[in-house]
């Protein structure tokens, strides 16, 4: 897709300069352009000329940008500016996004069989999911092209990431969501952000091809992660993780797969400071795909090509997703890292997710995937007990409650999910008896 904006002279300066190219057949697009897509229908990359960068002076500056307490670089993306996108300032949208925390997985990771396992918790961002990281990037974008609008198609947690860029500037918003299927917390978010939202009939793969088509024909500036610098933004996760840990790499890292940018990201940054020599050792990158949704993984079993699920099933919302656009670039970026795709069920999902709320954590369906992903490869001895492992959480507990409420009511049967690690509200009388009946337990001592 190839859109004109002539809405102003963009003003190339930068330190490093950089370029889309194909990932398909490697052609070049310079930056003037707004597109998406190249003409063979491969999607693009931002690339920059490392050449010039001397990545020991760029870990330096990093590290003395990390504490800011206001200003661009006390967001958790713009603090890596230079392998983000190096524009002015002046275009660049931020919320102080990212900075989130790295926990120890405490009972989740007991549960997982893995000794040094750390959840990053994305959850954190100002609105709940990882969408954060990239959608300041993507807005950042949307001004540097002087767009009036932006859209998206979503399951909810790119909705609302969205809106609230999009209001933060002043940029109209357009959503596409699946009708009927989006959890409330999320849909609830964009309406709240100001978005004008839209559900159509279908699934979010029909919202996807729509949103395109839209997005070509009306001039309104694409934001899902088919946009180059969507991808860009999310990359700074994976910096981020590196950074708490004082640049020690370890030994994997483990990711829902919906759409697939998340982990596209998180290749092509850690191959960025790889080739920059900011790291010696390659993470292995584990992609987890909910059974019901799981493109990639049949392609990665099966060696055979790539085919769209039609109709995707999983409780796990965020991830609902038949037709990811980012699929060349997650399987290059597995490839790369040596690493694995791998499916989980529905119960193995929200079994791990009652480990990772028991831990006191918490996280939404889909982010849980990392957690049933990672014990699942333990058990089959692909992760060693004593190997470090990042695991990343993608959303909020509170962006899908009803799932959350459900598994422990143990009304999910009919998904076929019990809820084995039910914690589920006791209906007493109003009586000190009553009380005492439920906690099981002698009167407490005075």
């Amino acid at each position: 897709m190839y859109l004109n904006y002539s809405r102003g002279t963009i003003n190339m300066t930068a330190m490093i300069q950089g370029w889309l190219e194909c990932i398909r057949c490697k052609r070049k697009y310079d930056l003037t352009e707004v597109r998406y897509n190249c003409g063979c229908g491969g999607t693009l990359d931002l690339r920059r000329d490392l050449s010039t960068v001397d990545g020991r002076k760029l870990k330096r500056r990093w590290e003395n940008r990390w504490g800011a307490k206001r200003g661009l670089y006390a967001s958790g993306v713009w603090r890596y500016k230079e392998l983000i996108f190096d524009c002015e300032e002046d275009y660049i949208v931020t919320r102080q996004e990212g900075n989130t925390r790295l926990y120890d997985a405490g009972k989740a990771g007991e549960y997982a069989g893995i000794k040094n396992f750390y959840l990053k918790h994305e959850g954190e961002n100002p609105t709940g999911s990882f969408k954060d990281r990239g959608m300041t990037c993507g807005v950042t974008a949307a001004r540097f092209y002087h767009a009036s609008s932006v859209a998206c198609a979503s399951t909810g947690n790119t909705s609302a990431s969205m809106a609230s860029y999009a209001a933060v500037c002043g940029l109209k918003s357009v959503i596409f969501i699946p009708e009927g299927k989006i959890a409330y917390g999320k849909l609830a978010q964009a309406l709240a952000f100001g978005g004008k939202t839209l559900q159509i009939k279908g699934n979010f793969d029909d919202a996807m091809a729509l949103v395109q088509q839209v997005c070509s024909e009306l001039n309104i500036y694409l934001v899902n992660s088919i946009n180059p610098f969507r991808i860009e933004g999310q990359k700074a996760i994976g910096f981020e993780v590196l950074q708490q840990l004082d640049w020690k790499v370890p030994d994997w890292f483990v990711i829902p797969g919906g759409n697939l940018g998340n982990n596209s990201a998180l290749s092509k940054g850690m191959r960025e400071l790889y080739d920059l020599g900011i790291i010696a050792k390659i993470p292995r990158i584990a992609v987890i795909q909910a059974a019901g949704a799981a493109p990639l993984a049949a392609m990665w079993k099966t060696r055979a090509g790539y085919a769209p699920v039609k109709n995707p099933e999983t409780i796990a919302t965020a991830i609902k997703i038949g037709n990811p656009v980012s699929w060349e670039k997650s399987l290059r970026g597995v490839n790369w890292s040596h690493g694995v795709v791998e499916t989980v069920t529905e119960q193995e999902i929200m079994d791990a997710k009652a480990m990772v709320d028991a831990a006191g954590i918490g996280a939404e369906p889909a982010s849980c995937c990392s957690v049933a992903g990672a014990k699942k490869l333990a058990d089959a001895g692909i992760i060693t007990a004593d190997e470090t492992v990042v695991g990343i959480l993608t959303g909020n507990i509170l962006k899908d409650p009803d799932a959350v409420v459900g598994y422990h009511k143990n009304e999910l049967r009919a998904m076929g999910i019990e809820g084995t690690y039910a914690n589920a509200p006791i209906a007493i009388e109003a009586t000190v008896e009553a009380v005492r009946k439920a906690l099981s337990c002698s009167p407490c001592p005075q």
